[in-house]
């Protein structure tokens, strides 16, 4: 039997979370850059939104920005709904928006520190996750398609003195991404999960410590911190048609951690 290849006719059409800056933005130029046109979720930077989307289009891609919330379900809705009103079905999701809360002793972590973090990185990707399936699954008159959390390698190193609220809540992305492959697998729909390292981003200093990402290379084998176009590279290839036969996968991006 040969291996499924989406038909030269569809248009890959992927709503990127967290797409403003980082991980999503370069996720979303090297999506374009495959001739997705692309969603762009953001949460509060419009302009910066707006910035990565005109990049898109200057290298030939189509783009739409649309602020999200993950955490509401509603919100969740008009994301994908504005989507598909700009470029029709949507074909792929690249769950990426995510926060920390601050570096500290988890004993000093404030509760709604970690019911925020609960909230978007886990609450919001399952939202996205279940509108994603009802947009692309066969079961919902979908063609299929395919998912990409990201998650961290905090997910199996569980960061301690850090952020274990963090670690627990990208293990429980990591979870969802197994069961979701294995549910709806049969429907046409791939979903595999990104466990980035230590990367060039701003969150290191939204955190509390800019200089983290080049600590952390200190204890990382390939001794130096990952840059967000690494990360976009493997989200790419899960997304494309050469991981066909990938799904349920956790694929580790951290340098040997």
């Amino acid at each position: 039997m040969p291996r499924p290849v989406t038909p030269a006719s569809r248009q890959r059409v992927t709503v990127v979370t967290g797409a403003s800056r980082g991980i999503g933005a370069a996720t979303a130029l090297r999506l374009a850059a495959d001739g997705h046109h692309l969603g762009i979720g953001y949460a509060h930077d419009a302009e910066a939104a707006e910035d990565v989307a005109g990049r898109v289009r200057a290298a030939g891609g189509e783009a739409v920005t649309v602020p999200v919330d993950v955490g509401a379900a509603d919100a969740v809705d008009r994301l994908f709904t504005e989507v598909r009103e700009a470029f029709g079905p949507v074909t792929g999701l690249v769950a990426n928006a995510g926060i920390s809360g601050p570096l500290g002793r988890f004993t000093e972590t404030d509760p709604e520190v970690m019911r925020r973090v609960v909230d978007v990185n886990v609450t919001g990707t399952l939202l996205c996750a279940r509108r994603a399936l009802r947009e692309m699954s066969t079961a919902y008159g979908g063609d299929g398609g395919a998912i990409v959390n990201i998650s961290s390698a905090a997910a199996t190193l569980g960061s301690p003195g850090e952020y274990v609220h963090y670690a627990a809540s990208k293990a429980a992305v990591d979870a969802m991404t197994v069961g979701l492959a294995k549910e709806f697998g049969p429907e046409g729909v791939r979903v595999n999960s990104v466990q980035p390292g230590s990367v060039l981003t701003g969150m290191h200093a939204r955190m509390g410590d800019p200089d983290r990402a080049w600590k952390k290379a200190e204890i990382t084998p390939a001794r130096r911190p990952g840059e967000p176009e690494e990360i976009a590279d493997a989200v790419a290839w899960l997304l494309s048609d050469e991981a066909s036969f990938t799904s349920g996968a956790v694929l580790r991006v951290a340098g040997g951690l």
